[in-house]
């Protein structure tokens, strides 16, 4: 199986087992990869991404940023900790794990989603409490920090 690059190029030196962690592709993926993809999104997503992103980083400075899946991620020490791509009409936190959302059930409440992937307003950005609750139990149940 063959790797797509963050522009969706065909990369034929590296396969999927290469991978650092499965389904997070950083061969050649910069923070400005990720720029490019929030770069392409329309107002208020864009802004509001950028905004998590930011909150992400501050829990979790040593982070690489990297594409899980084609979408923008964050990793520490090989593992995928969140995620946080964008659809037609809702934004999503991704924790890269069907126990955090659950774990943290009265905290996301309000939102929707699925035990996987936390569904908020593409002009409502993600309290940095909520996000910083939701990354740092992905890093305990990683066993990380």
């Amino acid at each position: 199986m063959w790797l797509r690059s963050a522009r969706g190029a065909r990369d034929e030196s590296t396969s999927k087992r290469d991978d650092p962690a499965p389904g997070c592709h950083t061969l050649g993926v910069t923070a400005g990869d990720i720029d490019d993809y929030l770069a392409a999104l329309t107002e208020p997503k864009r802004s509001t991404l950028e905004q998590l992103r930011r909150c992400i980083r501050n829990v979790i400075p040593e982070g690489e940023e990297c594409l899980s899946y084609g979408l923008p991620a964050f990793r520490v020490e090989g593992k995928v900790v969140a995620g946080f791509p964008a659809f037609k009409n809702h934004l999503s936190y991704l924790p890269h794990s069907g126990s955090v959302l659950p774990g943290l059930a009265d905290e996301v409440a309000t939102y929707q989603g699925t035990k996987g992937s936390l569904h908020f307003p593409i002009d409502q950005p993600l309290a940095p409490e909520l996000v910083n609750l939701l990354v740092r139990a992905r890093m305990t149940e990683l066993g990380l920090k």
